[in-house]
């Protein structure tokens, strides 16, 4: 069977946590190139998941340059991955960049611009729409399951869960906080669900008031008051083309009882779906409300045909590799997931205006 000769730039938490291991399990990639400005960290991944004759670099350009490489992944900090991108797609290679797409929209663009222009594939992290809850939801909604969809809530909430470790809390490289890092997740799955990428209006708030505290409850130990730059929390709201209403909360920390990640509650004319204690379909039937649970624990959903019932970051990858081979095509396109840091960044705005950003 053939495989992609593949390169990864940025060997850090999401390359060695999420990316090496599932593209190593789906045995349709040989990692061939590995980079990162601590050289050392590149080595360890090398020793880790390279291939035979694997090479590491301190420099991306260096790696670019490699001509057997075909695809790329880039887990750097959001900041640069719109210029790495750009240079990869331009030097011939597919790639899957790491969510969010880039540090704003502006940035975004060019990366959708280069891949037009170049004609090689480019997809973004978004592993959740690969869980079987997704995927059985996404096929449900496409079945006309629940009719015409006029208002959804994305939550990306969490109550004492701040990221402490690399640059997640600099605005500087980041561009943002749980609203770029997690919000990011929860608006791509709630616009591919309701299959709706054309946003009228956006009105955001954004807040910290707990990024100063002390003595915090945070999962991964007390932050630093002063590196804390980001926001702690942010809200959307934002009005679609055809009407549609969908909410955006987020949260790194936030008092609120029950927290939820990368979910949805979404209604349309004929039912409506939520995530409050596990996959509940709504609906009438008969003239009586029923709430019937999806039972996706332990079972697969084969909304690809040529994938299995394997875990959403071991099916992202396959998906990816097979789009590469010619196998198949990408779920996340470059197009959605900028609309994506379009409503991201009309947020952003309209907190800092106070007023509404028109599209």
């Amino acid at each position: 069977m053939s495989k992609v000769k593949a390169g990864i730039i940025g060997c850090g938490g999401i390359a060695n946590g999420k990316h090496l291991p599932n593209i190593k399990a789906t045995g349709l990639a040989d990692m061939a190139g590995f980079c990162d400005i601590i050289e050392e960290r590149a080595e360890k991944a090398c020793g880790t998941y390279g291939a035979e004759g694997a090479k590491v670099y301190a420099d991306y350009k260096e790696l670019l340059k490699d001509e057997e490489i075909e695809a790329v992944y880039i887990c750097t900090p959001n900041r640069s991955h719109s210029e790495i991108t750009v240079a990869a797609l331009e030097s011939g290679k597919h790639v899957l960049c790491e969510k969010p797409m880039a540090i704003n929209a502006k940035e975004a663009l060019k990366m959708v611009e280069a891949a037009k222009e170049t004609g090689k594939l480019l997809s973004v992290g978004y592993q959740n729409r690969f869980r079987p809850d997704s995927r059985y939801i996404k096929k449900f909604a496409e079945n006309g399951g629940l009719g015409d969809v006029y208002f959804a809530q994305a939550k990306a909430i969490r109550r004492r869960k701040v990221p402490t470790w690399g640059v997640f809390l600099n605005e500087e490289e980041q561009g943002g906080g749980p609203l770029i890092d997690i919000g990011t997740h929860a608006l791509d799955l709630t616009l591919w669900i309701m299959d709706n990428y054309k946003p009228k209006y956006a009105v955001g708030t954004v807040y910290h008031k707990l990024n100063k505290q002390t003595e915090t409850g945070n999962a991964w130990g007390d932050w630093d008051t002063e590196r804390f730059t980001v926001e702690d929390s942010a809200f959307g709201f934002v009005v679609m083309e055809n009407g549609a209403t969908v909410q955006l909360a987020s949260s790194w920390a936030l008092n609120y009882r029950h927290p939820q990640e990368a979910v949805f509650t979404m209604v349309g004319t004929k039912a409506g779906i939520d995530f409050e204690d596990g996959l509940y379909i709504n609906s009438v039937q008969g003239g009586k409300l029923v709430d019937a649970k999806v039972n996706v624990a332990g079972e697969g959903v084969n909304y690809y045909a040529s994938v299995g019932n394997e875990k959403a970051e071991i099916v992202e990858q396959t998906v990816f590799l097979n789009a590469v081979l010619g196998k198949g095509e990408l779920t996340v396109t470059p197009v959605q997931a900028y609309t994506v840091t379009l409503i991201l960044d009309a947020i952003y705005e309209s907190a800092k205006t106070g007023k509404p950003v028109y599209f």
